[in-house]
């Protein structure tokens, strides 16, 4: 899976990891596709996984007609992803479709809330989406040593460029949660280890799911062995007090 773009220049110094969007060339640096930064190294081969057989709340990313990250519709009007994904502006989403060429719904964003200190973005649609909206977890509802499973449309190859390999179906890929760590932006995130496939650029803002329950948001990957999901279960609060849910 791949990430587009990467996270600002001014916390390049401060992130070890690679970013995951897909307009940087990264694909595992902030959650576009793995963890990040602004300008990442060339994508490691983190290939893997599958096409995924169902992913209904899963939506594509586009910033001005661009492919770069994914997310999640978490209820009617507000779409979960990551900070650093929805930072070009022009923001539209497919929704409920696994290709991201084709088919779902589409809709544009019409309001973007971003948290302070983590790597998240609610974005709230132009429009009301009926769809299969992704369960959030609570504190408890993932633990060290699970397999889960995450989702994107990102880079599925090495190329020199992780925006001329973004998948054009939605990809899954098994990984095993090893604790907790920080996000691109120092905020409380998920590690986790490989598993049959790991995360990389144009996967940023796509969930990590615990038994069917988004517990994640992608934000960075080094593209190879590890990366990090912002915790959702620890902003549970500040989401319902933006989008209710």
């Amino acid at each position: 899976m791949r990430i587009t773009r990467l996270i600002p220049t001014l916390l390049a110094a401060l992130l070890s990891v690679l970013t995951l969007s897909v307009t940087a060339t990264a694909a595992d640096k902030p959650a576009t596709q793995a963890p990040s930064v602004e300008q990442p190294r060339s994508p490691q081969p983190i290939i893997g996984g599958g096409q995924a057989q169902s992913g209904p709340w899963a939506a594509r990313l586009f910033s001005n007609g661009r492919q770069t990250c994914t997310a999640t519709i978490i209820s009617s009007n507000w779409i979960l992803t990551a900070k650093h994904c929805v930072t070009g502006g022009g923001l539209s989403f497919r929704i409920g479709s696994l290709d991201q060429t084709s088919g779902g719904t589409m809709a544009n964003g019409a309001q973007t809330v971003t948290h302070s200190s983590s790597d998240l973005a609610l974005v709230r649609l132009d429009r009301s989406v009926s769809a299969t909206y992704a369960r959030l977890g609570q504190p408890g509802s993932v633990s060290v040593g699970q397999s889960v499973q995450v989702y994107g449309w990102g880079a599925t190859s090495q190329c020199g460029s992780e925006i001329n390999c973004q998948s054009q179906f939605l990809k899954v890929a098994n990984v095993t949660v090893t604790g907790g760590c920080s996000d691109a932006y120092q905020g409380s995130a998920i590690c986790a280890r490989r598993g049959n496939g790991i995360t990389a650029g144009g996967d940023s803002g796509g969930p990590m799911m615990a038994n069917g329950i988004q517990v994640g948001v992608a934000s960075t990957s080094d593209r190879q062995t590890t990366t990090a999901y912002t915790n959702v279960t620890a902003y549970r609060s500040w989401i319902q007090s933006v989008a209710g849910v």
